[in-house]
């Protein structure tokens, strides 16, 4: 478990390539065998990266005392989407999910007993997940990939010929404030969200993933007037601020989940960043 409070943008662009690192990127999203956790002050969401092997696991007491309650969902709300290889089995106050490679599960404020474990254990399940805070209660389902309506954009031309899929939002099941969906990028496209854009109004991080050892992604960060980046590597993530773009451009092509709590859950609610007017 570790923490990640909220920061100024000018405190930001006064710091270094360390500091940058150490206030917005995660490094270690997945360990084996265990559920790794960060809680960020912005708009209270955590970040779960679950990967069970041979026994299964279950959020901890450590879980449940940083957002203040008796049990992690007690007055939140979760969205997971495993990332492979294997097959994953949830079960979560009795009722069992059984979720594939690109399939996602939404967990509903009071679930109250959650299990994460791998199918075949010698093809171990990778969930990445994500928290917010939740007002109300809403039911427990799994998303397919079919069901994400996939949606190609871009092109080859502009480097960022790309399918976005978006699993968790308001037109096909309802949630509190969070928003999830996975993209992935075609050969020979390597930029995402470019033009970029800010939404003051929400949060988002951004898990990189797909990337072979020697590959990276340098993800721009910062007010667009002063940018900045981040070296990101496979199964890294990256804590957008509210005043942040986020984007970037891969060394080749790669996958990313893009995730968001606030205030709305309007996919079209952000601020559009002319190219012309980065800095």
């Amino acid at each position: 478990m570790q923490t990640h409070h909220a920061v100024h943008p000018e405190q930001a662009e006064a710091l270094d390539t360390a500091g940058l690192r150490r206030h917005f990127l995660i490094e270690r999203v997945f360990v084996p065998g265990t559920i790794q956790a960060t809680y960020t002050h912005y708009d209270r969401m955590m970040v779960l990266g679950v990967a069970p092997t041979a026994e299964p696991l279950r959020f901890d007491s450590e879980l449940a005392a940083a957002a203040g309650v008796e049990y992690l969902l007690e007055r939140r709300e979760l969205a997971a989407i495993n990332i492979g290889p294997g097959e994953a089995e949830v079960v979560a106050d009795g009722e069992a999910f059984r979720l594939r490679p690109d399939e996602a599960l939404y967990l509903g404020r009071g679930t109250r007993d959650v299990s994460f474990a791998s199918a075949e254990p010698e093809r171990p399940a990778r969930l990445y997940g994500v928290s917010a805070p939740a007002h109300a209660s809403h039911p427990s389902r799994k998303v397919t990939a079919a069901e994400a309506s996939p949606q190609p954009l871009g092109s080859i031309e502009t480097s960022n010929k790309r399918t976005i899929n978006k699993y968790i939002h308001d037109g096909l099941l309802p949630t509190c404030q969070l928003m999830m969906g996975l993209t992935r990028l075609e050969d020979g496209s390597v930029w995402n969200t470019m033009p970029p854009h800010t939404h003051d109004r929400r949060m988002e991080v951004y898990l990189y993933f797909e990337m072979p050892e020697d590959r990276a992604v340098l993800h721009l960060m910062g007010r667009p007037e002063e940018t900045r980046h981040i070296v990101v590597r496979n199964e890294q993530a990256v804590i957008s601020p509210p005043w942040s773009i986020h984007s970037g451009a891969g060394t080749g092509s790669y996958a990313f989940i893009w995730a968001m709590a606030g205030d709305n859950q309007s996919f079209a609610d952000m601020d559009a960043v002319p190219v012309g007017a980065l800095r």
